[in-house]
């Protein structure tokens, strides 16, 4: 059986793939589908100081290969994240990593003070990214100083793994995985959701309160697949590619591509259990081409 270890900072995952962030809720609801202990990580939705409703309804909407979100980042805070979701958390054997968010840079650092505290949390991702906010967020991930602001200073209060989540609304992502790495993150994740929207034409409105969304799944994967190849070039760090992963050939291009681990999102939607599918796919596909380890395929194609 191949080796299926990855290093992401100071972590050792026992296998390349990750819940993302927003798609598995705190684990729980997946429970019935796939034990945790079977990945490498989940990442559990995003996370911020206050209680948040998220935006109004409609907020989710189906389209052609994908769907569109504007949730954001509903979530209780967290002082009830502490109280209430961290215990389950704890008991999980496997890396825990929390989405961060915030409305300031102050608030990014706040939070990720407050997280570092729980030893069960082994790891932060920094969420610079989600367009479906209206202050912070992208706001952050698509202006080069704001991005080395708050990466710098959330990289001065905590010293466990720091990964940083990027935005594909940008005209060049590898300068933002630069600066990521220049102010001291452990890692990198792209892509976060592509700017989109859709309009029902019966009723001559948009179908999401806010007119536009975040589009995921198969539609935007060979634009994540572009990013994560050329941010893959770009940096040393190591790269987590997301972005209409769907099964395991999906799975497998990120890593030829050269990321080092993967995260499944909008396909636990359509199948609860695509992420230990997809490490039981890795496996499969590194036996019967007689690879010790799947570092032996990261980045393959560029050393062909």
């Amino acid at each position: 059986m191949a080796d299926l270890r990855i290093k992401i900072g100071s972590l050792e995952l026992r296998n390349p793939v990750i819940l993302a962030s927003g798609t598995c809720g705190y684990g729980a609801e997946l429970e019935d589908f796939m034990s945790m202990d079977q990945l490498g990580g989940i990442i559990v939705k995003g996370t911020t100081l206050e209680h948040r409703e998220g935006n109004a309804y409609p907020r989710m909407a189906e389209t052609a290969s994908g769907m569109l979100n504007a949730v954001g980042l509903q979530n209780k805070g967290i002082d009830y994240f502490e109280t209430n979701i961290y215990p389950q958390l704890a008991e999980y054997d496997t890396h825990v990593i929390v989405n961060v968010n915030g409305n300031t840079v102050e608030d990014y650092v706040d939070l990720s003070r407050r997280i570092s505290s729980l030893d069960a949390i082994h790891a932060i991702e920094l969420n610079i990214s989600c367009p479906n906010v209206k202050r912070g967020g992208m706001i952050f991930g698509t202006n080069p100083g704001s991005a080395r602001e708050v990466i710098s200073a959330v990289r001065k209060v905590y010293d466990k793994t720091l990964i940083v989540k990027l935005s594909p609304n940008v005209t060049d992502v590898t300068e933002f995985a630069r600066i990521s790495q220049e102010e001291g993150a452990d890692a990198v994740s792209l892509v976060n959701t592509l700017l989109g929207m859709a309009i029902d034409a019966r009723t001559m409105r948009p179908k999401l309160s806010t007119v536009t969304g975040g589009l995921s799944g198969p539609a935007i994967k060979p634009v994540a697949l572009r990013m994560v190849w050329q941010t893959a070039r770009a940096v040393t760090i190591p790269v987590i590619g997301l972005g209409g992963i769907m099964n395991t050939d999906d799975a497998l291009e990120f890593i030829m591509a050269g990321a080092t681990a993967v995260q499944i999102g909008t396909a636990s939607f359509i199948e609860p259990r695509t992420a230990t599918m997809v490490v039981q796919g890795i496996n499969s596909f590194l036996d019967k081409k007689d690879f010790d380890s799947v570092g032996r395929i990261t980045g393959i194609i560029n050393r062909n």
